[in-house]
């Protein structure tokens, strides 16, 4: 069995947003057993990553080192047309990940007791997300 659903975020700008409850529902919902859940966001962005859910500290040292990494207004960036941000937020989404995979057992998400699902924005601005699941197993 597959089923399919779509899942709308709007973001408030730069940062993360968890959407372990909303991929959860999803997959209780699904009436999916023992499977796999594809989790993958239709943008180029902003990004998915299964990340510590305890302490937002580690949220905040992620946008750091990222900050470190891909500065927004580096000279080197002739991809502009949006703003400061539009390169460097292309190249944070090929250095993250735009899907998931993950087991669900039991008609639930396989995930350790400290992880979580998470959508990273990676553009200054608010936006509208989208992201497709599509859960299957039986």
């Amino acid at each position: 069995m597959i089923k399919q659903q779509e899942i709308k975020i709007s973001t408030q700008g730069r940062g993360t947003y968890d959407l372990s409850e909303q991929v959860e529902q999803a997959v209780r919902s699904s009436g999916i057993s023992t499977g796999l859940c594809h989790v993958f966001i239709r943008h180029t962005s902003a990004s998915l990553i299964i990340c510590e859910n305890a302490d937002p500290a580690v949220m905040r040292d992620l946008e750091t080192f990222m900050e470190r990494q891909v500065p927004d207004g580096d000279p080197m960036f002739t991809h502009t047309a949006e703003g400061p941000d539009d390169m460097p937020a292309h190249i944070r989404s090929v250095l993250t990940q735009t899907d998931l995979n993950i087991p669900v057992s039991e008609g639930r998400c396989a995930l350790g007791t400290w992880q979580g699902i998470y959508l990273w924005e990676h553009r200054l601005a608010p936006h509208n997300r989208k992201v497709m699941l599509t859960i299957s197993g039986e």
